[in-house]
């Protein structure tokens, strides 16, 4: 098999959603609304614990009236923002439009960063000539945070589940990004880090690699066998 196209995964694969304390002060900060540390401790660890951070800990449990939107999620943008903003509604906070702040917030390219690797890994999949795209199960536009980072000139096509109505594992979004990048499945690495999810590449014939998804500063150089498994199968 040769490499000729390699997929990614966004969130816990290239890039990582900032920390619920970060997210938290810079929607407090955007919405003008003061509270004291005590209380910003408290309300960061409720967030937390209900995973109310999009890109951060899955709930460990959803309420009984948001599992139909929850489980939809990623196929639309207005199913998105319900599911999270739900999940956040959770945790009474302070001030009028803080949760839609909050999640307001977590669109922001500055709420996320890359994987310490994942720019050297675009670069040099860039420099062999491997396609690249980006598959998503996602609920906005995630272009802007690959240009803010500086990353954009090495990704040529984007499959995101809220453009196109389906989600990860369903083979077809991942057919659209081999699609939109003229290759044929057959010489396409998948790289993600959710066994079910990203493994629904495998359907095409894809073949698939899996990173952990961790903190950036836990994750150094998870990302770099990916050039070791394309020059091998050169």
């Amino acid at each position: 098999m040769t490499i000729k196209g390699v997929l990614f995964d966004f969130s816990g694969t290239l890039f990582r959603a900032e920390s619920t304390d970060s997210w938290l002060r810079a929607a407090l900060g955007a919405s003008g609304t003061a509270v004291g540390e005590a209380e910003f401790t408290r309300l960061s660890a409720e967030l937390e614990a209900v995973g109310a951070l999009p890109g951060g800990a899955t709930p460990a449990r959803v309420p009984e009236e948001l599992t139909q939107v929850w489980d939809d999620r990623d196929i639309g943008s207005e199913q998105h923002r319900a599911a999270y903003t739900g999940i956040a509604r959770q945790v009474r906070l302070p001030g009028a439009g803080l949760h839609d702040a909050l999640y307001e917030r977590h669109m922001a390219p500055a709420a996320w960063h890359p994987y310490p690797d994942a720019a050297e890994v675009l670069k040099g999949l860039h420099a062999r000539g491997v396609a690249v795209a980006v598959v998503s199960n996602i609920g906005w536009d995630l272009r802007p945070v690959f240009l803010e980072h500086g990353v954009d000139a090495y990704v040529g096509a984007y499959a995101l589940s809220f453009e196109h109505g389906i989600q990860k594992p369903d083979p077809r979004l991942f057919g659209a990004a081999c699609d939109a990048l003229d290759v044929d499945a057959r010489n396409v690495l998948m790289v993600g880090d959710n066994r079910h999810a990203d493994g629904g590449a495998t359907a095409l014939g894809c073949a698939v690699h899996f990173v952990d998804h961790l903190p950036a500063r836990d994750r150094p150089d998870g990302l770099r066998p990916v050039l070791d498994l394309v020059d091998r199968a050169s």
